[in-house]
């Protein structure tokens, strides 16, 4: 398991899911690549709150796996 992905496992098992991220970690985190991240938030395909402050977007890593959560199927 790479480095990147252990620090993921870290902040997703931890408590501490309101810190936020920015888009490289968010795709990272929910398994797309960063432009599928940035065209969702254009066209609104899909649905994940995030700020936006200046330039600069972020997302909170609950956020994020709420969201991964709400397309889990069960059978």
């Amino acid at each position: 398991m790479s480095e990147t992905n252990l620090t993921l496992s870290k902040i997703i098992k931890s408590g501490e899911n309101t810190e936020e991220v920015d888009p490289v970690v968010a795709a990272q985190i929910i398994g797309v690549k960063v432009n599928t991240l940035a065209s969702w938030r254009c066209t609104k395909k899909e649905i994940i709150p995030f700020y936006k402050i200046g330039s600069k977007v972020r997302y909170k890593i609950s956020d994020l796996i709420a969201w991964k959560e709400s397309k889990r199927v069960c059978r």
